[in-house]
């Protein structure tokens, strides 16, 4: 049995590949090893996952978010290891897991645009270059959270229009030591701040909204995409729940920079079962 996980700050998606050849599947709360406790990790395997398995697991492939770092990979790796102890165990950045599922085995870019943001230029066996993306709070411009910020910060400072202001105040209750405290003071800012990314996308009719979604998006053409050389000579893709709701402004915004978008999919996780069902029948 084979397990793979896309794990990003907002979920865990898990599939199950069963010696039988049926796939299987469980969804966890998300896990970032720079915001959040690895206990958050553990309680998300054991219950959404272990309750899915019966059988021994043979290999599994963790892709993630906050991976980046060697230190950060050996620490997950370690989490796995004890609940799948005859396993062989591979833990990876969730961008190469986004380049595996978007690109295949194909020279390419790969965006992520969800709670967060990255990318990378991808030769079709490994990741090239990357830009940094820097997290929540230096960049991530175009993902969840930073669009969450840029909505929260001109509701507190009074630069939205007022009549959208209300609409806002409707929606989410909160005055503004609610909104500090659930963003400095408790777990997974990142997570409350892209929760705001579903507002906007329903309100672009309001020309504030739609401003704020194409500012943050064209942001991330020039601060990544655009960095890399090959980018008007290879496929773009984006995967991510914001690239792919908002997948007309981020097509708009790449056409306005002389950039083609090919796919946009709203989770990496069935390119990734593909990737890996397909390195199992060569």
């Amino acid at each position: 049995m084979i397990l793979i996980a896309d794990s990003g700050g907002s979920k865990i998606d898990w599939r199950i590949l069963r010696d039988d050849g049926s796939i299987g599947q469980a969804n966890g709360s998300g896990f970032n090893p720079y915001y959040q406790p690895l206990s958050d990790l553990q309680k998300s395997i054991e219950d959404t996952l272990l309750p899915q398995l019966t059988g021994t697991v043979g290999e599994v492939f963790f892709y993630g978010a906050g991976l980046s770092s060697p230190g950060n990979q050996e620490i997950v790796k370690g989490v796995l290891a004890k609940y799948f102890e005859h396993a062989v165990v591979e833990v990876n950045l969730d961008l190469l897991g986004a380049a595996r599922a978007l690109c295949g085995d194909e020279e390419g870019i790969a965006c992520i645009l969800g709670t967060g943001a990255n990318s990378c230029s991808y030769d079709g066996s490994k990741v090239k270059k990357n830009m940094a993306s820097l997290g929540w709070i230096l960049g991530d411009e175009g993902s969840g959270a930073y669009m969450g910020k840029q909505l929260i910060k001109g509701y507190l400072r009074k630069e939205m229009p007022e009549k959208l202001a209300g609409q806002l105040r409707a929606r989410y209750p909160f005055n503004r030591e609610e909104i500090l405290g659930k963003i400095y003071q408790q777990s997974r800012p990142a997570a409350f701040l892209g929760g705001f990314a579903r507002f906007i996308f329903q309100h672009l009719k309001d020309p504030y909204c739609y401003q704020l979604a194409y500012a943050g998006f064209d942001a991330f053409f020039k601060n990544n995409v655009m960095q890399y050389d090959n980018h008007k000579n290879v496929k773009v893709h984006f995967t991510g729940s914001v690239a792919f709701y908002f997948s007309n402004i981020v097509r708009q915004v790449g056409a306005d920079n002389g950039v083609v978008v090919r796919n946009i999919v709203e989770s990496p996780i069935a390119g990734l079962t593909l990737f890996h069902n397909k390195s199992l029948n060569v």
